[in-house]
C-alpha cells in the first residue's frame, strides 16, 4: 500500500500576500494603459507612469491595510474574501475617478482615462482572483493526490451542511475518502453539478446508476434533521445495493474543533425506529414545577435519570434523587453536577418499600410533586420471584402514595407500562394493581376532599398514571442485547418470529412523563400514540445488514422460544377501554374500569401479607382476583386460570 506523501501543512506569511496583491495592483494599471492604447507604447509616454504607478502603489497599499485582504488562508478562499476584494479595488476605481476630475494630480491633462479605470477594475480583480483560486486548487489537487484514496463517496445533502463535511474531507491529509458525487431529495436539483460533481436523485434506480456510474461505496448522510421514515427508506435502499451509509453529527458540534475521520459514524438502529420530534406544552409545567421540590424514584435507572436530566431544564428548588442502586446514583449525582453545578440536588439511598426511610425523606426536603419510576421490570425475573414484584411494585407504591398525601404533595405521575393492559405475566399485573390503587386512592381522596373532610384543608394529592411500551436502550432491552450478540459474531436470538414490540425512545418517553404531570387533573392514565409496532425479527436482520455482514453466512438468527409470561403481541388498551383525545393529538387518555377503593386496599393489604411470607402460588392466585384479566402465558402459573374461584389455602 503506498503511503500517503507527508508534508508541512504551512500558511504562507502575510507580507507575501500583500506583496502579490500590490504587484497585482501595479500590472494591472500598465496593462490597462496598454490596451487602452491598443499597445502603442510612443502614446505611453504621454501619461505620467511613473507618478500614476505611485498613486496606486500608495491607494493600494492602504487599503489592503484597512481592510486586510492579505490576512485570508489563500488556499481557503472564500465567498468572504471574493466580497472584500471586490470592495477595496471598487473603493480604488472610484478614487482614481476622483483624482481625475479633481484636477489635483494633472491639472493640463486626463491622468486616469474613464476607461483605463474600468478596465483596470476588472484586470486586478481578476489577478488578485484568480492567483488566490490557483493556489486553491493546487493545494486541493497535492493534498487528493498524496491520499491513498481507497474510498469513493457520495455526499447527502447539498446544502450548507453538505458543503461543509465535502470541504473538510477534501481538505483532511488523513482521510482516504474521495467525495466524487452528491445525493439530494429535492428533484429540482438531480442531474445539476455542484463543484464539478453530479447531484443524484434519492430513488432506488438513480442511487443504483449512481453506485454504477461513480462507483460510490459510502453515502456519508449529513442531513441534521432527516425524518426517521426517509432515512429508513435510504438504508434499506442502501442495504440492498450493498452500499455503506454512515452520519456524521450537525457541523456546529465538530466545525470548531476541525474534521477528523472520527466524525463518521455509523447509522444506529435507534435512528431508524425513532420519529419525528413531538412538539409538547411545557409553559404549564414550567408554571407548575417553578421553585418546588421534585422527587424522582429509581433514578438511577434508565427512565428515572432521564426525568432527572429533562428535569434540570426547569427552575426547581431543589431535585431529590432516589434510589437504592448506589453506584448508578453516584454516577448520575456526578454527571448532573458537571452539566449544571448550579442545580440543587439530594441523592437519597432508599427502598421505596421502607416506610421509615421514604417517610424521614418527605420530612426534610419536602417535595411538591413526585414522578415515581422505581419498578422491578423484567417480565421472566419477576416470573420467578412474584413476591418481589408484589412487594416492590405494588407495596413499593402505596407506601410512596400513602406518604405523598401525608406530606401534601400537589402530584404524584407514576410510571407505568404497556405490559398492565390484559396482563400475561406477573411483572405487568404487578404495574396493573398499582394503577388500580392509585386510581382507586385518587378517587376516595378527591370524594373525601368534596364532601368536607376535616383531614383536608388543601386539595388532595392528585395521582396521574403514563403508559408506554418499550424504550431504546434501557437496561436489558432487546436492542442493546442484539448489539452485545453481534459484537461476540452472534448467533441473535430471538424468542418467536412473530414477536412485535412498541419502541419509543427515552428522551420521548420522558418527555410524556413530564407533560402527564402538567396535564393531568389526578385519575387519569395517559397512553401515548406508539406509532407502528415492530416485529423483532426484522429488527435483528436489518442490524445484521447494517453491521456490514450478511444473514446466515456470518451471522445466524435463531429462535429460543417465547419466555415464561411474554407476550406475542403489546398492547396499550384493554378490550374494555376506550380514549379520550387530549389537546396533543399524541397523547390520549385512557378510559379504564373504576374500583372502589375500600374493596381494593383490603385484596391489596391480603395481597401484601401473603407476598410478604414470599408464598409463590397463593401470591400470583390473589394478584388474579385483583385482575381478572391477568391470564398467564407461557407459564407454570396457567393452571391457576383454570379455576380462578378456588380458594388457595395459605
Amino acid at each position: 500500500m503506498t503511503k500517503p506523501i507527508v508534508f508541512r501543512n504551512r500558511i504562507s506569511p502575510a507580507w507575501i500576500i500583500l506583496l502579490l496583491d500590490l504587484a497585482c495592483a501595479l500590472f494591472s494599471v500598465y496593462a490597462a494603459f496598454a490596451l487602452r492604447l491598443n499597445f502603442d507604447f510612443d502614446a505611453f509616454f504621454n501619461y505620467p507612469l511613473l507618478q500614476i504607478g505611485e498613486i496606486v502603489g500608495i491607494t493600494s497599499f492602504v487599503l489592503f491595510l484597512l481592510f486586510r485582504t492579505y490576512t485570508g488562508v489563500v488556499r481557503y478562499t472564500s465567498i468572504t474574501d471574493i466580497g472584500r476584494i471586490t470592495t477595496v479595488n471598487l473603493m480604488a476605481t472610484l478614487f482614481y475617478f476622483y483624482i481625475d476630475y479633481s484636477g489635483l494630480f494633472n491639472q493640463s491633462g486626463r491622468a486616469f482615462p474613464i476607461s483605463v479605470v474600468l478596465i483596470n477594475f476588472f484586470i486586478v480583480t481578476f489577478l488578485m482572483l484568480t492567483y488566490r483560486m490557483a493556489v486553491k486548487r493546487l493545494y486541493s489537487f497535492i493534498i487528493q493526490s498524496s491520499k491513498n484514496q481507497t474510498t469513493r463517496a457520495a455526499i447527502y445533502n447539498t446544502g450548507h451542511s453538505g458543503l461543509m463535511v465535502k470541504q473538510a474531507i477534501q481538505d483532511d491529509v488523513t482521510s482516504d475518502i474521495k467525495v466524487v458525487a452528491f445525493l439530494e431529495s429535492d428533484t429540482t436539483r438531480v442531474g445539476k453539478s455542484l463543484y464539478g460533481l453530479p447531484i443524484y436523485g434519492t430513488r432506488r434506480l438513480q442511487l443504483a446508476r449512481m453506485v454504477k456510474q461513480e462507483k460510490v461505496k459510502l453515502l456519508i448522510v449529513a442531513e441534521e434533521h432527516m425524518e426517521p421514515e426517509a432515512l429508513n427508506k435510504l438504508v434499506d435502499d442502501c442495504l440492498a445495493l450493498d452500499l455503506k451509509i454512515q452520519k456524521v453529527p450537525a457541523v456546529s458540534t465538530w466545525v470548531n474543533q476541525g474534521w477528523s475521520p472520527q466524525q463518521l459514524e455509523d447509522i444506529r438502529i435507534e435512528d431508524l425506529l425513532e420519529r419525528s420530534v413531538i412538539d409538547i406544552k411545557n409553559q404549564e409545567l414550567a408554571r407548575e414545577l417553578k421553585g418546588k421540590g421534585v422527587l424522582v424514584t429509581g433514578a438511577a435507572g434508565s427512565i428515572g435519570s432521564e426525568i432527572a436530566r429533562q428535569l434540570m431544564k426547569y427552575d426547581i428548588s431543589v431535585l431529590i434523587l432516589c434510589d437504592k442502586a448506589e453506584t448508578p446514583l453516584h454516577e448520575l449525582e456526578l454527571e448532573i453536577a458537571e452539566s449544571n453545578p448550579s442545580m440543587p440536588v439530594i441523592t437519597y439511598i432508599a427502598d421505596v418499600c421502607d416506610r421509615i426511610r421514604i417517610q424521614q425523606l418527605f420530612e426534610v426536603y419536602e417535595p411538591k410533586v413526585v414522578y415515581h419510576a422505581a419498578a422491578y421490570k423484567h417480565v421472566p425475573m419477576m416470573e420467578k420471584h412474584p413476591s418481589m414484584a408484589v412487594m416492590n411494585n405494588v407495596l413499593g407504591t402505596r407506601i410512596l402514595a400513602e406518604t405523598a398525601v401525608a406530606y401534601e404533595v400537589e402530584k404524584f405521575v407514576m410510571v407505568s407500562t404497556d405490559k398492565a393492559v390484559n396482563p400475561t405475566n406477573v411483572m405487568g399485573a404487578s404495574k396493573r394493581i398499582a394503577e388500580i390503587f392509585t386510581q382507586s386512592y385518587d378517587r376516595h381522596l378527591q370524594d373525601v376532599y368534596r364532601k368536607g373532610g376535616p383531614v383536608y384543608g388543601a386539595p388532595p394529592t392528585r395521582f396521574i398514571t403514563t403508559r408506554f411500551g418499550n424504550v431504546l436502550g434501557s437496561n436489558g432491552s432487546v436492542i442493546p442485547r442484539f448489539k452485545k450478540q453481534l459484537e461476540s459474531g452472534g448467533p441473535l436470538t430471538v424468542t418467536h418470529p412473530d414477536i412485535t414490540r412498541y419502541f419509543m425512545t427515552i428522551p420521548e418517553a420522558c418527555r410524556l412523563v413530564l407533560e402527564a404531570g402538567a396535564m393531568g387533573n389526578g385519575g387519569e392514565i395517559f397512553v401515548f400514540d406508539m406509532g407502528q409496532p415492530v416485529k423483532v425479527l426484522d429488527l435483528a436482520k436489518k442490524m445484521i445488514r447494517m453491521s456490514g455482514r450478511q444473514l446466515g453466512r456470518d451471522v445466524k438468527i435463531i429462535f429460543t422460544g417465547l419466555r415464561p409470561g411474554e407476550k406475542l403481541y403489546e398492547e396499550l388498551l384493554n378490550n374494555a377501554e376506550n380514549t379520550l383525545p387530549t389537546y396533543h393529538e399524541k397523547i390520549m387518555i385512557a378510559t379504564v374500569r373504576e374500583y372502589d377503593f375500600g374493596e381494593v386496599s383490603e385484596q391489596i393489604n391480603e395481597l401484601i401479607e401473603c407476598a410478604s411470607k414470599h408464598y409463590v402460588m397463593p401470591t400470583v392466585a390473589r394478584m388474579k382476583q385483583l385482575v381478572p384479566e391477568f391470564l398467564s402465558k407461557n407459564s407454570a402459573y396457567e393452571q391457576l386460570d383454570q379455576n380462578k374461584n378456588d380458594k388457595i389455602a395459605l
